[in-house]
């Protein structure tokens, strides 16, 4: 600065100020020019104290823009800004032995203060005014003092950073500083605060209000953590300011920005609120309301609620500008929900707490939700199909879906719609209609509801409020709805209760049941009717080894109690149980919910069936292959028995005839090798434990047989469940004295095998089996020795006893749980993605017309499984024959073509032997073929029926059987049609049919395979001896 500049500043200093109002004209542009062309610091503040202490308070309100803040202000904040960056440049060489850099940074900081203070002295200027002033008038002065602001609290945020270690050594100053731009803050607040535009304002005002709020919405992001109430004070301007300009504003403001900041404040400051809230708990405060953690709590809670009711507030005037924001506001709901109970991760807290915090955040979320709920952009989140949550949030999702559903009654129309159709057209952002979104949230929500986490239940008059699951709280509002549910909606959800039954989650099936029978309920009998019709539809033309199956099944049976008797009988046209297609229906239903007229009308069709359909397979020949069909009928015959109170003399008889008739045709060998077999000894045994006091002796005595080789060879789980029901029953009945040796060894066998081993769950029902037993038995002495073992003796005492085991911690539990869900998870999507699970349309699953020829596959060759099962079916057919013929009692002539036929049998077994070293293959009517050689030496009248070979491919009789689609092959010759579905099965069974045979010649069979084998059991012994294990199944 020049000699004659610092004289002018010397003089004017000494000036009083009548000479400095006098002088203001002449002096005042000399001294911006000086301002503007200061290098240092030191002299722009020298400049800028003149300035504002001497020549301000002579300006008038009209000429302060233009003749000070639009000149000096700018350029004010330009030093400021150099200031701070020359801190910056020095501070890595502070330390208190550095006594002049030292004393170089107080005085930069000692300096930014005065600049402060000239700024605020403008302020002061402006607000003394009686006049209010435009915003034009002053529009120089809020911006620069906004980004002065800035960077003072952005200096005094970041100075742990900046002076690290040394901040001791400033701390006194920055204190200082901050104080003074919080005075300043305050002073400019309160004179914007003063100042309105009105609905004529121009450009240039609109434009410098919006700067102005976007200016504080920064400050507020960097102040957020130096003072609360700083903060707080900020955010309560800028949203009146954004509220009192509304409609000149409110397409400029960054409504994204503003959302999203609240959002986040909350969210930081309810998150402190919990944390201190745990730090009480865990300092396990005597007088915890006095100490200062508690206040602090206080202070943070209060500040929480603030901005939860801002941002509701805020949502309210500007909810049609958030179009981006709802994802920010939807993740802050699910926030703030997991930290309350029941959410999984919430902290147990003490209710003088917890209700605090409730009040500041979860309180205010009720009244966010009804404003957003008419928000399409909203509802496109919440709603959107591929929704990814945290396992956490998974609850909140859901508990915010039941909330959408209560609020949804008091919604106009246009909401209604938005909320329960879903997304319409292909152009609309995708979304599900709300029920199934809740349906499909309840599904996620799998850790809690094994738990169970709970929830407050609804109150009841004259009631104690009580705590229930959360399939109890999401049923419960669930219906609520559905009965306010107008009718427009009720085809949306039907849709969504058939999704929701059909998906693979057993709970959420269930839920889904609670609420369709609630909806059967609630509406006419004649809607209950038709959904029952519908259901039974569905039961019917699905796959019974679906899980959609069994999941229908249940709601056919709890609907059906809804039904009038009326209408019971238009059930019972509609689907007759005479019919066998329509027995997979009526195993569903339990009759004690049909009228007397209707079950006995059932009852008599579904024994008339049964009847008919095992006489059928009797004198078909016992086929495997017409198991399944048995099978259907004995579960409607299973749900006849379970259905009367007290069983009926006739129908009792007619079933166990039946059940007799079954057991007598087990074998344990085939039920193990067959499926369809060991559904048919789970049905026996569920029949037999139903019918146990009128079934004879030798009846259980051949069903112990069974179960007890069954068990010996690991039969499957769902076969063991049903073994622990029978046995359980057979404790009802008296075993005669003749029988009791050949029944009671077993029963004490079978509980010592069962009680000592398998899976936990097994373990437990046998465990509750064996203490029914004990309860209700006469012998005694079956339940000594089926401990006879001191660990099983063990166990048992302690279930008797009720003595608790080692239980698992809840963290672990928990853990465990977590990990369960992902396993449980991938087990029911894998079920879904099965395409052969569930068959809507029954043409779907229809084979080829009989007409129409079964296309050809191409020839593979056998592999060691195959000539394993073969061998296997025809060895098991063997013993059938020969337990057959041990059995009986008196002697009888054979039959005069049985040597022939068996010594038939033999040369064929030796051939295939043959075969087997020379695989000679022979072309034979177009198709590659087996070149049998003659079975029998002689004329084909030495064994009727059988043919003889004559010549490769030549046959000289007429044809016995058609089989696949090769017409006229010959009951033998029909090993050259292999490539049309024949095997050796069919082959066993074809000769089966004209021979039987004697133990002799079938051990002159067995000793051409070259071993001694038990015809029965398939034991090798040292001679053919009679084995237990009669198979009585033709194949």
């Amino acid at each position: 600065m020049s000699q004659t500049n610092t004289s002018l500043l010397d003089e004017v200093v000494q000036w009083s100020q009548e000479t400095c109002r006098q002088e203001l004209k002449s002096v005042l542009p000399k001294l911006n020019s000086l301002q503007q062309k200061s290098v240092s610091w030191e002299e722009h503040i020298r400049i800028l104290k003149i300035i504002t202490d001497m020549f301000l308070p002579h300006i008038r309100l009209s000429e302060l823009e233009e003749q000070c803040f639009a000149i000096f202000l700018p350029k004010a904040v330009v030093v400021f800004d150099s200031m701070i960056e020359e801190i910056l440049d020095q501070v890595g060489g502070l330390s208190s032995q550095n006594v002049e850099l030292r004393g170089s940074i107080r005085s930069i900081l000692q300096a930014m203060v005065q600049v402060i203070n000239a700024v605020s002295a403008c302020v002061q200027r402006v607000r003394s005014f009686e006049q209010i002033p435009d915003l034009d008038a002053i529009r120089s002065l809020p911006t620069c003092v906004l980004k002065v602001l800035r960077k003072t609290f952005l200096h005094c945020k970041e100075s742990e950073v900046v002076y690290c270690n040394r901040l001791s050594l400033v701390a006194d100053l920055l204190q200082g500083l901050f104080k003074e731009a919080y005075a300043l803050q305050k002073s400019l607040l309160e004179l914007l605060d003063q100042i309105s535009l009105d609905s004529g304002a121009s450009e240039e005002d609109i434009s410098g209000i919006v700067t102005i709020i976007h200016s504080l919405l920064d400050i507020c992001s960097i102040i957020s953590d130096l003072d609360i109430a700083l903060h707080a004070n900020t955010w309560k301007f800028l949203i009146k300011q954004s509220l009192r300009h509304r409609l000149l504003v409110e397409e400029r403001l960054h409504h994204g920005d503003i959302s999203s900041s609240l959002c986040e404040n909350l969210l930081s400051f309810f998150r402190s609120s919990v944390e201190l809230a745990k730090q009480i708990v865990q300092a396990g405060l005597k007088d915890a309301t006095q100490s200062t953690e508690y206040k602090l709590f206080q202070k943070t809670a209060k500040t929480s609620r603030f901005f939860a009711n801002t941002l509701v507030h805020y949502i309210k005037e500007f909810k049609y500008f958030l179009t981006e924001s709802h994802s920010s506001i939807h993740h802050l709901y699910l926030q703030i929900l997991s930290k309350f109970p029941p959410s999984l991760s919430a902290q147990t807290l003490p209710t003088a707490l917890s209700e605090e915090l409730r009040a500041a955040a979860l309180i205010p979320m009720d009244a966010l939700l009804l404003q957003l709920m008419p928000l399409r952009p909203f509802a496109e989140i919440v709603l959107q199909p591929d929704l990814q949550l945290s396992p956490e949030h998974e609850l909140p999702q859901c508990l915010l879906l039941v909330n959408v559903v209560g609020q949804l009654v008091t919604q106009t129309e246009d909401v209604l719609r938005l909320w329960h159709t879903g997304s319409q057209f292909s152009e609309d952002t995708p979304r599900l209609p709300l029920y199934k979104a809740l349906f499909m949230s309840f599904r996620r929500c799998y850790t809690e509801r094994v738990v169970p986490v709970l929830l407050p239940g609804v109150m009841m008059k004259g009631q104690a409020q009580v705590q229930v699951s959360v399939h109890h709280h999401v049923c419960v509002n669930m219906c609520a709805s559905v009965a306010s549910l107008p009718p427009v909606y009720f085809p949306v959800l039907e849709r969504c209760l058939v999704d929701a039954v059909l998906q693979a989650d057993l709970q959420t099936a269930l839920l889904a049941t609670d609420v369709w029978c609630f909806t059967a309920r609630y509406g006419t009998a004649e809607l209950c009717l038709h959904h029952v019709l519908l259901v039974a539809q569905l039961v019917k033309t699905c796959t019974v080894n679906c899980y959609q199956f069994f999941y229908l099944g249940l709601l056919l049976k709890r609907m059906v109690f809804l039904i009038t008797p009326n209408h019971q009988m238009e059930l019972l046209i509609r689907f007759p149980p005479s019919e066998e297609d329509n027995l997979p229906v009526w195993r569903h239903i339990l009759l004690k919910a049909l009228s007397q007229e209707v079950r006995q009308c059932v009852e008599t069709e579904i024994i008339g069936i049964a009847q008919r359909l095992t006489l059928n397979w009797q004198t078909k020949g016992h086929k495997l292959g017409h198991v399944a069909k048995l099978n259907v009928v004995l579960f409607s015959l299973l749900a006849v028995v379970r259905g009367q109170s007290s069983h009926e003399e006739q129908c009792v008889l007619s079933v166990m005839r039946i059940v007799t008739q079954l057991w007598s045709r087990m074998n344990p060998d085939q039920v193990l090798t067959h499926p369809v077999l060991q559904s048919t000894v789970q049905l026996l045994l569920s029949l037999s434990a139903v019918l146990v006091k009128n079934i004879d002796p030798h009846v259980i005595s051949q069903a112990l047989l069974c179960v007890e080789v069954l068990v010996s060879k690991n039969c499957p789980d769902h076969l063991l469940l049903a073994v622990l029901e029978f046995l359980a029953s057979l404790g009802k009945v008296f075993v005669p004295h003749q029988s009791q040796s050949q029944i009671l060894p077993k029963l004490s066998s079978l509980f010592g095998v069962l009680l000592a081993e398998g899976p936990w769950l097994l373990h437990q029902h046998a465990l509750e089996t064996f203490s029914h037993y004990a309860e209700v038995t006469n012998h005694e002495e079956v339940i000594s020795q089926s401990l006879s073992k001191e660990e099983t003796k063990t166990e048992v005492v302690n279930y008797l006893s009720k003595t608790v085991n080692a239980q698992e911690e809840p963290e672990s539990r928990l853990h465990r749980l977590k990990l369960e869900r992902a396993v449980v998870q991938q087990h029911n999507k894998k079920l879904e993605n099965d395409k052969e699970e569930f068959v809507c349309i029954k043409e779907a699953e229809e084979s080829r017309s009989d007409s129409e020829p079964c296309p050809k596959r191409a020839r593979q060759e056998p592999s060691a499984e195959e000539y394993s099962r073969y061998v296997q079916t025809a060895e098991n057919s063997l013993k059938a024959l020969q337990a057959l013929i041990e059995s009986q009692t008196d002697p009888c002539p054979k039959p005069p073509w049985l040597e022939g036929k068996l010594q038939e049998l033999q040369t064929l077994i030796v051939h295939i032997r043959t075969l087997g070293q020379t695989e000679k293959q022979e072309p034979v009517g177009g198709h590659r073929c087996l070149h049998i050689f003659p079975l029998v030496r002689g004329c084909p009248a030495a064994a009727p029926g059988v043919a003889h070979v004559l010549s490769p491919g030549v046959w000289h009789h007429p044809p016995l059987n058609r089989i696949g689609s090769a017409a006229d092959t010959d009951a033998l010759g029909f090993l050259g049609a292999i490539e049309h579905k024949m095997t050796v099965l069919r082959l066993v069974k074809c000769i089966w049919s004209v021979i039987s045979g004697c133990s002799v010649i079938m051990a002159e069979l067995l000793m051409a395979l070259g071993q001694n084998t038990c015809i029965s059991c398939g034991g090798l012994n040292t001679a053919i001896t009679p084995c237990t294990n009669v198979s009585r199944l033709d194949l």
